[in-house]
Parts: C-alpha cells; sequence; structure tokens
C-alpha cells in the first residue's frame, strides 16, 4: 500500500472512530427497555403499596368491630349462611371496598363456607386473577404476659382476626420481559391479617 494513501486511510478510519452521530439512537435503544421497567415498577409498586394500606385499614376497621360484636348469635345462621353479626361484617367490608373506589368482586352477594371452631370465610371470584377472600375468626386466642405484678404470668387472650385477602393484577409483568425474557412476577394477592381483643 502506497504510503499516502495509507495515512489517508488511516486518517478516514480515525475520524470514523471518534465520529458520535448515531451513538444517540443507540444509546436510547439500550436504555428505552429499561426506562419503561423501571417506570412501570414505580407505577405498580405504588398502586400496590396503595391498596395495601386501604386493604389494612378495612381489615383493621372490620376487626374493630367484630370484637365489639356480641357471641351470642355465633350459633344460629343468618341470611348468608354465617351468624347477623358475621354478615353484618362481610357488609362493612364491602362497603368499604367500594367506598374506597376498589372493586368488591362481588363480595356482598357470597355466603360464608361451612364454619370450623367460629371461622367464617367468604370468597368472591368477581375479580379477574384470584378470589378475593374474607375469613373471619371469631374464635382466635393468643398468649400474652403482663410484667408486673400483681397480674403476672401467661393469660390466654380471646379475639377476633379478620383477614383480607384482595387479588391485584400487576402490570409488572408486562415489561419484566424486556429486559429478562420468560420472567414472571406472578400475581400475589395483596393480603393484610388483623387481630383485635373481643371486648364483649
Amino acid at each position: 500500500m502506497r504510503p499516502w494513501l495509507k495515512a489517508v486511510f488511516t486518517k478516514r478510519l480515525f475520524q470514523l472512530l471518534c465520529e458520535t452521530r448515531g451513538a444517540e439512537l443507540i444509546e436510547f435503544a439500550i436504555s428505552l427497555p429499561l426506562m419503561m421497567v423501571f417506570a412501570m415498577g414505580i407505577y405498580d409498586f405504588s398502586n400496590a403499596s396503595i391498596l395495601k394500606q386501604k386493604i389494612s385499614q378495612i381489615a383493621s376497621n372490620a376487626a374493630r368491630v367484630a370484637a365489639n360484636q356480641p357471641t351470642s348469635d355465633l350459633s344460629s345462621a343468618g341470611s348468608c349462611s354465617a351468624p347477623g353479626s358475621i354478615c353484618a361484617i362481610r357488609t362493612i367490608v364491602d362497603t368499604a371496598l367500594t367506598n374506597n373506589g376498589i372493586d368488591d368482586c362481588g363480595l356482598n352477594g357470597t355466603s360464608a363456607s361451612s364454619p370450623s371452631a367460629l371461622v367464617w370465610t367468604f370468597s368472591a371470584s368477581g375479580c379477574p386473577g384470584n378470589q378475593l377472600t374474607l375469613t373471619i375468626n371469631r374464635g382466635y386466642t393468643y398468649d400474652t404476659t403482663l410484667p408486673d405484678p400483681p397480674f403476672q404470668g401467661p393469660y390466654r387472650i380471646e379475639a377476633t382476626q379478620v383477614t383480607l385477602s384482595y387479588p391485584y393484577q400487576w402490570q409488572f409483568n408486562k415489561v419484566i420481559g424486556l429486559i429478562a425474557p420468560g420472567a414472571n412476577f406472578g400475581n400475589k394477592p395483596i393480603q393484610s391479617v388483623t387481630v383485635m381483643q373481643n371486648l364483649n
């Protein structure tokens, strides 16, 4: 190769290597999937967090109301195949879901499953994905100790436990495949469990 041709070729090759045209397009093409995953992740997890707070508040309020209900009607069945006080808790949860802008999945029209040891479960399948499940356990007990005399010693506390499991449709699954093909975040329900000492 002639020396002048070699110099021209080397100079042109150096110019091409230093060229920045199109680099932004390549950077954008690489970073776009990452930005989409981050944006969808932030959106989806913030929605799930807000829903978890609402579900926890609803379960807490339901447990508070249930713990104040008398136990005299727990042996009879009401209109929802459960005692009237349990049907009232189901209605309170259903109303609270609706008032918070959350789909109740048809909870108000469901009947309780057969109770076992003062536990009633309502399952509503009106939402896509998993079922909405409300479990009311009026016979829940836990042990506690008090440090100060004269009340020292273990005590068994009778309580009410309300478990609310809500089906959440994760949108994150739609974009996670852009950076991890075949990955699946799953459709795990958002669940809240609240225990309140029985007052009646």
